[in-house]
């Protein structure tokens, strides 16, 4: 499989230890596919923000998202109600939506989540969990789950 994928995520990845893991699915996977990632800046939240001034942060965020995001691309959004795979299911959904040379774009919003316009502009939603995890190790999570991916879809080797 030799899929193009971006990561367009809101947030550097601060943490020496996610750092550090994120690089190394990132060289594990570049065997596999193009991937490209796309950092946002985190917006800050204001103090004692109130549900207005939260819509309005992941409203910009969300405004920055879609201008890194191309017309062709087919946009994943990862939400905490998108549609959970296991490794086998999620290696041939993404092998299928990377045929015809596509870019895959998966979508991690910041710690307030992903403005409406995000998830309408998404062609699936996509959940790692219904649990909430920060947005920071949700990225080492699909990058993980990305290189399984891969190499279940060149008939190699993975722990289950």
């Amino acid at each position: 499989m030799r899929v193009q994928i971006a990561i367009v995520c809101v947030g550097k990845l601060r943490e020496k230890s996610l750092r550090d893991a994120a690089n190394e699915y990132e060289k594990r996977l570049s065997r596999f596919c193009r991937l490209e990632e796309i950092e946002l800046p985190d917006l800050p939240e204001p103090a004692n923000a109130s549900p207005a001034d939260e819509a309005r942060v992941r409203e910009r965020e969300g405004e920055a998202i879609l201008s890194r995001l191309r017309e062709d691309d087919v946009v994943i959004a990862l939400t905490i109600d998108g549609r959970q795979y296991d490794s086998v299911e999620f290696s041939q959904w993404l092998a299928a939506l990377g045929e015809g040379g596509r870019r895959v774009a998966f979508v991690i919003g910041g710690s307030l989540g992903l403005s409406p316009a995000v998830v309408a502009r998404a062609r699936h939603c996509l959940s790692l969990s219904r649990m909430t995890f920060p947005h920071q190790l949700a990225r080492v999570m699909l990058l993980e789950q990305l290189y399984r991916a891969c190499k279940i879809a060149a008939g190699e080797r993975y722990h289950k």
